[in-house]
């Protein structure tokens, strides 16, 4: 049976996927075997580097769990204040006035080729240098203000994007009826354009929940991932341990993530689909009816 995509597989085809499907199979064991076995060689799979997260819970109450929850504080700030930032940047690099326009323009070029660690570095230094922020509390501010410079211009580009992707003819039809632009883009554009944007938005978020970890690289800030440095050091060194209880924490939050990303399309494309009406001719007659006295009128 063939598609309109693509024609049917062949016997050779279907015996070349299944001889490539065995081979990628086989590579992978091969390298996940080479990596047991080295981190077995190297003693890295002892219990006693293993035992701190399996019993007792000083580990977890210490380090993780402390460390998770700044991670979470500085990811949902950092969401709270980029998402409505980057869809006003974004909605304003649409506008028809050059003032709004060319400003929303450079702002978002300017933080988005800047490095987000760089915004960061440069944040500890202002709070440092011109606030009254404690000096426990600045690595935090720093970390929030470098993730929502960088990504709410990132996100900027995202919401211009999937605007700008819904076909011209819905943005000509509205201003036919005379909805003024405020209205097309409240009531026509964004309705649809969220659902297209969502997978690059939720791709967006899960970067800013890894970007946290920069923060505890170079500005102290006790995140997940330097709170596992700093337990890798007290329990003896057991690095590997510690690094993969940490990815395996941000892998879970990630996923849940995109999860919920994913429910949230689906409810909203099903929405749309139920809330559609069909006209009957009646009803056609009537709006025809009305749509010329209405024209008339104008």
């Amino acid at each position: 049976m063939s598609s309109v995509l693509y024609d049917a597989q062949g016997p050779r085809a279907k015996r070349r996927n299944a001889v490539l499907t065995v081979v990628f199979l086989v590579a992978v064991a091969a390298l996940l075997w080479w990596v047991y076995k080295a981190l077995k060689d190297k003693g890295q799979l002892e219990w006693a580097l293993w035992e701190p997260f399996f019993s007792g819970s000083e580990a977890w109450t210490t380090y993780i769990w402390p460390g998770l929850q700044n991670t979470l504080k500085a990811a949902a700030l950092a969401v709270i204040i980029a998402l409505p930032l980057g869809a006003v940047l974004g909605i304003a690099r649409l506008s028809d006035h050059a003032w709004v326009r060319v400003p929303a323009a450079i702002v978002v070029e300017f933080f988005r080729s800047i490095p987000v660690l760089v915004l960061m570095i440069f944040g500890l230094a202002l709070f440092a240098e011109y606030t009254n922020v404690s000096s426990d509390d600045r690595p935090l501010y720093a970390v929030v203000t470098g993730l929502v410079l960088y990504n709410a211009s990132v996100l900027a580009e995202i919401v211009r994007a999937g605007i700008l992707a819904l076909p011209k003819g819905q943005s000509e039809a509205a201003m036919a009826i005379g909805l003024r632009k405020g209205q097309l883009m409240r009531l026509i554009l964004l309705p649809q354009a969220v659902t297209a944007m969502l997978p690059a938005i939720v791709s967006q978020l899960v970067v800013i929940v890894k970007d946290t970890a920069l923060g505890g690289a170079v500005l102290t800030f006790a995140e997940l991932l330097s709170s596992a440095n700093t337990m890798s050091g007290y329990y003896g060194a057991n690095v590997i341990a510690s690094f993969t209880v940490v990815s395996v924490i941000f892998i879970a939050l990630n996923f849940a993530l995109t999860s919920f990303a994913s429910w949230l399309e689906r409810r909203l494309r099903q929405a749309k689909k139920s809330t559609g009406a069909v006209v009957g001719a009646d009803e056609t007659q009537v709006a025809g009816t009305t749509g010329t006295g209405a024209g008339g009128t104008i």
